[in-house]
């Protein structure tokens, strides 16, 4: 959509420093407020990471780091209760005096009464979490990482295709957005068009999703915005999806040599992760909707071990004895 529903400029300078409102987090994980005295409205989660405070707990406080929730399950509150009274208090007066973003009770443990005392002297809320530990800790970790990720937004058109999550780019005008619908109408499922926001979510793996605020459209030059839920249903459009493979369209140029045999790899670089990649040329009869499944299909078989490029290298080189290469029947 160049008509600016999105945010002009091909590339946006990934942003830094991102955080997620503590009250997002209790809504997201339906936590129970067990400090109504302290106001979580204007708290901040600045780190991904969680902290079950074991050896604090104990008082060693070496590389303890106050900024990362605190998580308290079965093993940390039998500890408790085995502390002699004044020895229990000092430690966890130490991790609240750190001023936490929060502790969270797993398995809906009652709270020691100095709790609440050191939770309002210090400003520090404190949750109850009817999850086991270990199961709420992998699922806030996952969630926060996508919402703390850096990213930046991208000019292109993201779908799935066959499972694999393809980020179709290329110069205003090449035909991103009609290629997109004609794969929309063979079954493929739509996430972004124009502005594709993309997450780091870890050092393997690109998130790409839309701003909410043009979710699900698309724009057609002569025919205008187009709501792809409306007009193919809810099949086919998807939140998120993982990047797998870009293909970049660009129109033929006859002084360039494109790859034929596919042998060596191409990638491109967002985030610091490299994503596979393949640049097309456009030229009139070319059928780009059957390009991308293909790319996509090529893609998926080279993650399961199959590389057609080297199967056929393979076999020219068997049948004229090591001889004649691929080049030269290509």
């Amino acid at each position: 959509m160049n008509s600016g529903l999105a945010a002009s400029g091909a590339f946006n300078t990934p942003g830094t420093g991102y955080t997620v409102p503590l009250s997002l987090v209790m809504k997201e994980f339906e936590l129970e407020l067990l400090t109504p005295a302290v106001n979580v409205e204007n708290k901040e989660l600045t780190r991904a990471n969680i902290n079950r405070p074991a050896l604090q707990l104990a008082g060693f406080f070496d590389y303890f780091d106050p900024s990362r929730l605190q998580v308290i399950g079965m093993v940390e509150h039998t500890y408790l209760t085995k502390l002699e009274e004044s020895f229990r208090n000092e430690n966890l007066r130490r991790i609240f005096q750190h001023r936490i973003p929060a502790i969270i009770m797993c398995r809906k443990l009652g709270l020691f009464p100095e709790m609440l005392d050191y939770a309002e002297r210090y400003d520090v809320p404190i949750f109850s979490s009817h999850d086991d530990t270990t199961g709420f800790i992998s699922e806030i970790i996952r969630w926060m990482k996508v919402q703390l990720a850096p990213r930046l937004t991208m000019h292109g058109c993201l779908l799935d295709i066959y499972g694999v999550g393809t980020l179709i780019i290329g110069e205003s005008g090449v035909g991103k957005s009609e290629t997109a619908l004609e794969l929309i109408k063979r079954g493929h499922r739509f996430i972004a068009d124009d502005a594709v926001e993309v997450r780091r979510v870890s050092s393997e793996t690109l998130i790409g999703s839309c701003p909410e605020n043009i979710r699900y459209f698309l724009e057609l030059r002569g025919i205008g915005i187009i709501d792809i839920m409306r007009m193919f249903g809810v099949q086919s459009i998807k939140a998120t999806q993982a990047i797998d493979l870009i293909i970049n369209l660009e129109h033929w140029d006859p002084t360039r040599i494109y790859e034929r045999i596919g042998q060596n790899d191409e990638y491109t670089e967002i985030l610091g992760n490299k994503v596979n990649s393949h640049s097309i040329p456009i030229r009139p009869g070319r059928s780009l909707s059957i390009l991308c499944e293909s790319a996509a299909i090529n893609h998926r078989q080279k993650k399961l071990g199959y590389n057609a490029a080297t199967a056929l290298t393979e076999r020219v080189m068997k049948n004229s004895g090591g001889v004649m290469r691929i080049h030269d029947v290509y």
